[in-house]
């Protein structure tokens, strides 16, 4: 069962109101699937416009931010529990320890970095938490279509498609949630090294 969602997001707060209003209701629905949400701890762009309606919604918010950012005065000051870590690697480590799954809204490089190394993560089996890419507005397509071509040439295994869950809409990415079935689809030595 899933407890606590991570949620890696845009911290931006100047872009199409298409996103915000795809965050607003993902945020309204962990709240009232009675998940918790752990996120980057700001009150800024997407991340605390999901995390201001879990709240709103009965769910608790969960911040983790770097020392570095903390001192730039982003600190929502409305989370339930709050992490400082030393820098962005540990804030990382924190976020998947305390979460069950994760969702990546979209965003910039750091959301792509964060969202690429928990898939690794799964990949090579250390958890088998549920990985969800909300493409609001076809906002992943392209970076879908890489992933395609990273198996087409076999820099990854077919497999690897098991590894995240693409969902359209902020309600499929929540049912998905409700209704995952962990399952191992860490890559196994033949995959890798086999013709």
């Amino acid at each position: 069962m899933i407890n606590t969602v991570c949620v890696f997001a845009s911290s931006c707060n100047y872009l199409d109101e298409t996103y915000y209003t795809a965050a607003r209701e993902l945020g309204k629905l962990i709240g009232q699937a009675d998940m918790d949400m752990v996120y980057g701890g700001s009150c800024l762009g997407l991340m605390w416009a999901c995390a201001e309606n879990v709240k709103k919604n009965g769910g608790r918010i969960i911040g983790v931010m770097p020392e570095k950012l903390h001192e730039m005065d982003v600190y929502s000051g409305y989370c339930d529990e709050f992490f400082l870590t030393p820098c962005m690697r540990s804030r990382k480590a924190k976020m998947d320890e305390l979460s069950d799954a994760l969702i990546a809204l979209p965003g910039g490089f750091g959301t792509l970095e964060e969202l690429s190394e928990m898939i690794v993560q799964k990949q090579l089996g250390y958890n088998q938490k549920a990985v969800v890419i909300l493409n609001t507005s076809g906002f992943y397509n392209r970076l879908l279509d890489f992933f395609d071509e990273i198996i087409e040439q076999k820099f990854a295994n077919r497999n690897a498609q098991n590894l995240y869950f693409v969902a359209d809409t902020p309600q499929q990415a929540v049912e998905y949630l409700k209704n995952y079935i962990p399952s191992d689809n860490s890559v196994k030595k033949e995959d890798i090294y086999a013709r």
